[in-house]
């Protein structure tokens, strides 16, 4: 931390992120715009967490999922009253997970903890794995399975274990941990489940009318380092892509009749979601409050102008995992390049973004606070920042108390599906673990982060200052429209995230 800026963050430490109390009376003024995006999303309905959480039952994808790396991968979990679960994780060579390479049984035990004292909603575990197992689908994969353990001294011993290529057997089973036997070849492949260390389960209604709403319950498990060599000793503060019970899933999910249904000697095919052409003109918005690694709760609203390539958003911080307590927004813009098809990640589509102007709006008296204790000139120029009043920071280069810093350029991962609904997503590029920036082509994620969902095809300019007191007074869950809603934290922008860090 920057000797600079110890000040602020004991400040933040002592008092908290206490908005509510100011809410009703900060900011004031109306909307200088307001978006015609009317959320067709989920959050409209209660979310309601589960404390402590109730793991018994099965849980599975609902889809194909991507792992840093790229690994391309579905989940079905199933966890008994006895704290005994049982994990398969089914591998692929396709991003549509339609080719199987290998599966992974696990079996363990986790017991839940305590609530976690770092990411605030979630629960703490502890697990132990029993057995550890792998079955190869064909002998490519076999082959490309025995080359990741080459790549290490540990994995070489690990790989006498293995057969040779020419005696693969099609469903045979290969151990890879028996902790009765005390040997283990998972640290060579980089292989830990220190996802079930941090745990969050929730339930909402999903409305289906004229019937009556269909309760889906979620499971969100701890989030997967983006280095494979720092998976071993990492301890997850954000989360997943969520799993969905078998029993209580959203409807329409073609993918999870089949993945429920499948085993190690049989993983699911899933199948082909409609394609769709990289066009990113519109307005995109977070359908839920999302969560980071070092405790960073936002919800994201992005705007592309296709005819110029130009980009702006707005991304809303909060202190709260329903992201009801807002602690501060930032606007960004600037541009971006044309699309090339990714050669890394099968399905991305590779970008240039550039940021180029910036505003920032104190959300909370502990974020004004700080922001007019900062250096001069170091974020925004002279005068003094007021709550829910927006400044832009352009001139000064960025905020660096926030950790802005114009003008910016990063290495880009979009991909763009259909969900079963017919909405659009977009899935853009997840951010670096340690909070550094993808700001060269060998930084370019392998991953995406939450999608987005579109919400307005036709655009307007919203780069005018707005006045704040609608997101204070009105929250995420209750809100009608694309600003209260869903606000940004744009792909380029590492903005907020070293203020984050910290603390």
């Amino acid at each position: 931390m920057p000797a600079a800026m110890l000040p602020y963050a004991c400040v933040l430490v002592l008092l908290g992120a206490r908005t509510a109390e100011v809410a009703g009376t900060a900011g004031g003024g109306r909307l200088r715009w307001e978006s015609r995006c009317q959320q067709p999303l989920r959050d409209r309905a209660p979310v309601t967490a589960l404390l402590p959480p109730r793991l018994d039952g099965p849980w599975i994808s609902t889809g194909c999922e991507v792992r840093p790396g790229p690994e391309f991968l579905t989940r079905s979990y199933t966890f008994f009253p006895n704290r005994l679960f049982r994990a398969h994780q089914f591998y692929y060579r396709d991003p549509l997970c339609r080719e199987p390479a290998h599966s992974l049984l696990i079996k363990g035990k986790v017991r839940l903890r305590r609530a976690s004292w770092v990411t605030q909603g979630a629960t703490e575990a502890d697990y132990h794995l029993h057995k550890v197992g792998v079955i190869f689908h064909s002998r490519r994969a076999l082959l490309d399975f025995a080359g990741r353990l080459n790549q290490t001294q540990a994995g070489w011993a690990c790989i006498q274990r293995l057969p040779p290529a020419r005696a693969w057997l099609p469903g045979a089973l290969y151990e890879l941990l028996s902790a009765r036997a005390e040997w283990d070849c998972t640290a060579a492949l980089g292989f830990t489940m220190h996802e079930l260390s941090l745990v969050r389960v929730q339930r909402h209604l999903q409305p289906q009318p004229p019937a009556r709403p269909r309760l889906v319950e979620e499971l969100y498990l701890g989030d997967i380092h983006t280095e494979r060599a720092e998976r071993r000793h990492y301890r997850p503060t954000g989360y997943q892509r969520p799993l969905q019970s078998a029993l209580h899933h959203a409807r329409p999910c073609p993918a999870c009749g089949l993945i429920a249904r499948s085993d190690g000697h049989h993983p699911p095919v899933l199948p082909s979601p409609a394609a769709l052409p990289m066009r990113l003109g519109g307005r995109w918005v977070s359908p839920r409050c999302e969560v980071r690694p070092a405790v960073l709760f936002l919800t994201r609203l992005f705007t592309f102008h296709g005819h110029n390539r130009s980009w702006e958003g707005y991304y809303h911080h909060f202190s709260d995992p329903a992201c009801q307590q807002p602690t501060f927004t930032v606007y960004a813009a600037g541009h971006y390049t044309r699309g090339m098809p990714s050669t890394k990640v099968l399905g991305g589509t590779e970008l240039v973004f550039q940021v180029t102007r910036a505003r920032v709006t104190p959300m909370d008296q502990v974020t004004t606070a700080m922001l007019n204790f900062s250096e001069p000139n170091s974020c925004g120029g002279p005068g003094v920042w007021s709550l829910g009043t927006e400044r832009d920071v352009t001139a000064t280069n960025g905020c660096l108390p926030l950790g802005i810093r114009l003008p910016h350029v990063e290495y880009e991962l979009f991909k763009m599906e259909q969900n079963p609904l017919g909405q659009s997503l977009l899935f853009i590029g997840q951010r670096p673990t340690d909070g550094s920036s993808p700001d060269t082509p060998e930084k370019r994620p392998t991953s995406y982060q939450a999608p987005l969902v579109l919400c307005d095809r036709g655009v307007r300019d919203f780069s005018g200052p707005p006045q704040h007191r609608a997101l204070l007074q009105k929250p995420l869950s209750g809100g009608r429209r694309c600003l209260r809603g869903a606000p940004l934290r744009f792909p380029l922008l590492l903005l907020g995230v070293a203020f984050l860090e910290w603390l």
